[in-house]
C-alpha cells in the first residue's frame, strides 16, 4: 500500500513523502510522538518532557511524573490522542532567538529541554513546531496535521536515565508505534504476539538451553541441549574456514594496557572494558581480539608470498555493557565472536572483500536467511589520516559495486579505526539483526609497527581486514531460536530422533533403536517415563523434536518403528533403514 503524505520541514517547505520512505515514516511517527506528549501534557500538567524520538518500529517518549506512571493509565492517554487527531490540528514551524525559547520553556517549566537549549550555540535561531496549545522544541520534520495519525498503539513503559546517564534522574520512558491505517496496525499487533512466542529467552528457558541467572547478570549459562546447538555452529563455521584457507588461533583474554593503548582501545574504548591489577600493572580483559591477533602477526617476519593471509579465531569477549542495554543473548557482556583478521596487500583488498561478502551469503542462505547490507563511514571519534580514511572506504564502495550488491550509506557510523560493511539479515517475522561485518582497516598495522617484506625486497606496510559472519555465536543463537521458533532444522536440532514406547516392556528394544541410530551419527534420546504415550508425545512436540519413534508390540514384531514428524505428523510404520533414508536425504 503507497499512502503519501505532506511533510513539513525545517525551513517551512512542504514535502510528498510516503509512509514507505524513511522520511515519510519517520515524520509520521515523530508527530504521533508529539501528539502522546500533547495528550501527556492535557491530562498532567505538572508532567515534564524531555525527548521523543522516532524509532525503528515506532516511537517513544520520556516524561518525568511526580507519580507513579503505570500502563493502567495508557486507555486516557490513548483516548485524548484520539481526541487531538480528531481536531486536525495543523503542525506550525517557527524559528525564534535563544532569549524568547528560553522563556517559553520557563513558562512551562520544561526544566529538561531547557538543559538541551542551554548546550545550542549563543546566535542559533531556535526551532519550534506548535499544534494548538503544545509548543515542542524541535527540528522536525513532522506531517502537516494530526489527522494523518490514523492508527496508533501505546505499548509499553520502561524507566530511562536522562541522557542515559545513570547519575541522572531515572525517567518514565513510553514506547508506542503508529500506521497510516488500522490493518497496518493490526499486522504489526499480530507479530508482537508472534514475537512474544518465540522470544528466545523464553524458548532457551523451555528447551533447556541455556541460562540468565541473577549471579551473572549479562553472562549467560549454556545447558547441555545448548552446548551441542553451540557446538553445531562452530563445527560448521570450522569447516567453512577451513575451505577458505583460514588458519586458527587462540590468544589470551587478558592483557596489558600499553597494549591496549597501543591499539587505540584504551582511549576510544576504555567505559566498555573490564579492567584489573595485576602485579601492580593495569590489564584490561579483551573486548575484541584483534590486538592479540596483531601480536601474533608480528612474531615473525612476513613475506608477501604468504598474502592473503587469513587468520580466524572464536574469541572470548568481554564488554561492560549497561544493564538497562542487557537483552537475553542479543546483547550481552560475555561472548564468542567469531573473529578473522586478513593481512595482505593494497592490490589484494577488492578480492578478499569480495571473498568475505561470499562467504557470508553463503552462511546466510544455508541458515534461510535474507539480508541487507550498510557501509558505514568515518566517525567523529576516530584515528588514522583523511587520505587513508578515503582509500579504505572507496576500497569497500568498489568491491559492493563490482558484486553488485544493493547498499545504503550509514553516515559517521564506522569503527574508529576504519569503516565498514555491515549485513542486517531478516527473520522469518520481518525483523533486522546487524550480524556479519567487514572492517577495512590501516590503521592498526601502523600503530603496531607491522610489517611484510615486499616482492622489490623492501619493507611494507601490510593492510588489514577485520571481520565477523555470525557477529557472536551466542547472539546468532537468539536469532535461530526466534527465526525458527525453536523448531531448528534436523542438523541444527540438539535431539534429532527422541524413541517412545510405549510401556516398559519395550524398553530394552527402544534404547537397541536409541543405540543403532547413534552409532549412524543421529543425536538421539529415549524417553523411558512410566507415562502414556500420548503424554511423550505432546511432550516430545513441546521440546520442538524432529521426530518421533513410538515402539509397541506391533513394531517389536515386525522390526520397525512408527514415525511422527514434528509438523507432519503420522508418517506410519517403516524399517531402520527406510527412516535412515528419509534422515540422509533431509541432511543430518
Amino acid at each position: 500500500m503507497v499512502i503519501n503524505m505532506k511533510i513539513k520541514m525545517r525551513d517551512g517547505s512542504i514535502l510528498e513523502a510516503g509512509f514507505e520512505e524513511e522520511l515519510g515514516r519517520n515524520a509520521f511517527r515523530h508527530t504521533t510522538a508529539h501528539i502522546l506528549a500533547q495528550a501527556v501534557k492535557r491530562l498532567y500538567p505538572t508532567a515534564k518532557c524531555a525527548i521523543g524520538p522516532s524509532i525503528a518500529e515506532g516511537f517513544y517518549y520520556d516524561f518525568d511524573f511526580d507519580f507513579r506512571f503505570l500502563e493502567e493509565n495508557f486507555a486516557e492517554i490513548e483516548a485524548e490522542m484520539k481526541k487531538i487527531v480528531k481536531e486536525n490540528l495543523q503542525l506550525k514551524h517557527f524559528t525564534i532567538d535563544r532569549k524568547k525559547a528560553m522563556q517559553a520553556l520557563e513558562e512551562r517549566n520544561e526544566t529538561y529541554k531547557m538543559e538541551l537549549l542551554n548546550e545550542l550555540p549563543e546566535n542559533e535561531e531556535v526551532s519550534f513546531y506548535q499544534q494548538g496549545e503544545y509548543l515542542e522544541m524541535c527540528a522536525g520534520p513532522h506531517v502537516a496535521y494530526t489527522s494523518a495519525i490514523k492508527a496508533f498503539k501505546l505499548l509499553s513503559i520502561a524507566g530511562a536515565y536522562w541522557r542515559g546517564d545513570e547519575k541522572n534522574r531515572m525517567l518514565t520512558r513510553i514506547y508506542g508505534t503508529s500506521f497510516p491505517s488500522q490493518d497496518m496496525l493490526e499486522n504489526y499487533l499480530n507479530r508482537l504476539q508472534e514475537a512474544k512466542k518465540r522470544d528466545h529467552r523464553k524458548l532457551g528457558k523451555e528447551l533447556g538451553l541455556f541460562a540468565l541467572l541473577e549471579e551473572g547478570p549479562g553472562f549467560p549459562f549454556f545447558l547441555p541441549k545448548g552446548m551441542i546447538l553451540k557446538n553445531l555452529l562452530i563445527d560448521y563455521w570450522r569447516r567453512l574456514h577451513a575451505r577458505e584457507g583460514y588458519v586458527e588461533i587462540s590468544t589470551p583474554i587478558m592483557l596489558n594496557r600499553q597494549l591496549w593503548e597501543t591499539s587505540g582501545h584504551w582511549e576510544h574504548y576504555r567505559d566498555n572494558m573490564y579492567t584489573t591489577l595485576i602485579d601492580g600493572a593495569d590489564f584490561a580483559i579483551k573486548p575484541m581480539s584483534c590486538p592479540g591477533g596483531m601480536l601474533v602477526y608480528k612474531m615473525e617476519p612476513r613475506s608477501y608470498r604468504e598474502f592473503p593471509m587469513r587468520i580466524s579465531e572464536l574469541g572470548l569477549i568481554h564488554r561492560n555493557e549497561k544493564s538497562g542495554t542487557l537483552h537475553g543473548l542479543m546483547r550481552v557482556r560475555c561472548c564468542t565472536q567469531d573473529d578473522a583478521h586478513i593481512f595482505m596487500m593494497p592490490e589484494q583488498i577488492p578480492g578478499e572483500i569480495k571473498g568475505v561478502a561470499r562467504l557470508i551469503d553463503e552462511v546466510y542462505s544455508d541458515f534461510g536467511f535474507k539480508y541487507h547490507v550498510e557501509l558505514s563511514t568515518r566517525p567523529e571519534n576516530s584515528i588514522g589520516s583523511d587520505e587513508d580514511w578515503e582509500t579504505a572506504t572507496d576500497g569497500l564502495k568498489n568491491a559492493l559495486d563490482d558484486l553488485k550488491l544493493p547498499y545504503v550509506i550509514n553516515e559517521g557510523d564506522g569503527a574508529f579505526y576504519g569503516p565498514k560493511i555491515d549485513f542486517h539479515l531478516e527473520d522469518s517475522l520481518g525483523r533486522t539483526w546487524q550480524c556479519g561485518t567487514i572492517q577495512l582497516d590501516f590503521q592498526l598495522p601502523q600503530r603496531f609497527e607491522a610489517e611484510y617484506i615486499g616482492e622489490d625486497g623492501k619493507k611494507h606496510r601490510p593492510i588489514m581486514i577485520h571481520r565477523v559472519v555470525f557477529g557472536s555465536i551466542e547472539r546468532f543463537i537468539g536469532i535461530l531460536i526466534e527465526h525458527f521458533a525453536g523448531k531448528f532444522p534436523l542438523w541444527l536440532s540438539p535431539i534429532q530422533v527422541k524413541v517412545l514406547p510405549i510401556s516398559d516392556k519395550y524398553a530394552d528394544h527402544a534404547k537397541a533403536i536409541e543405540m543403532a541410530l547413534k552409532k549412524e551419527g543421529l543425536r538421539c534420546e529415549t524417553d523411558g517415563r512410566a507415562e502414556k504415550i500420548g503424554y511423550k508425545i505432546r511432550t516430545a512436540q513441546l521440546e520442538r523434536i524432529p521426530y518421533m519413534l513410538i515402539i509397541g508390540e506391533k513394531e517389536v514384531n515386525q522390526n520397525t518403528v512408527s514415525v511422527r514428524k514434528r509438523d507432519e505428523g503420522d508418517l506410519g510404520s517403516m524399517p531402520i533403514g527406510q527412516l535412515l533414508e528419509i534422515l540422509k536425504k533431509e541432511g543430518i
